[in-house]
């Protein structure tokens, strides 16, 4: 039986700001991020499985995301922990926020490769993660791909 990829997309709301562009995306500002996730496997042949003829339960899949992406970036904001906006940061978690220091400057292709490494971190060893798009506008996107890496 050959293989199959199936994809999952997924939506968050997600602030951040790039210390040191020259650009507006220097300021705080957010996008409703779509985020689609494509893995590739085998759909299970067992007869006798209750997820036979599926490569991998879309609730499954859903659950590995919501979990690792979803659940900790939605309605949070994301800066660069190796900058001043450490400061911001302080302010707005002791002021209640949802506030994320990453080891990274916060752009999608930055975010795209932190969500590839998460997201395969959880997969089942016989299911591979073949590609990731996050969207951050209409117009604006970033792609992952397990055969660019």
């Amino acid at each position: 039986m050959g293989k199959i990829r199936i994809t999952k997309q997924f939506n968050f709301e997600t602030g951040h700001a790039l210390y040191g562009y020259d650009g507006k995306c220097r300021n705080v500002h957010g996008h409703s991020y779509k985020l689609s996730v494509t893995v590739i496997g085998q759909p299970i042949t067992d007869n006798s499985h209750v997820k036979q003829g599926m490569v991998i339960d879309f609730g499954d899949l859903k659950k590995i995301v919501k979990e690792e992406i979803v659940d900790q970036f939605d309605h949070a904001t994301v800066f660069n922990k190796n900058t001043p906006h450490v400061e911001l940061a302080k302010e707005l978690l002791d002021r209640g926020h949802n506030v994320i220091l990453a080891n990274y400057q916060p752009t999608s292709e930055n975010m795209v490769l932190d969500f590839a490494a998460k997201i395969n971190a959880r997969l089942p060893v016989n299911i591979k993660l073949h590609s990731l798009k996050l969207q951050e506008t209409d117009t604006s996107f970033a792609e992952w791909y397990a055969s660019d890496n």
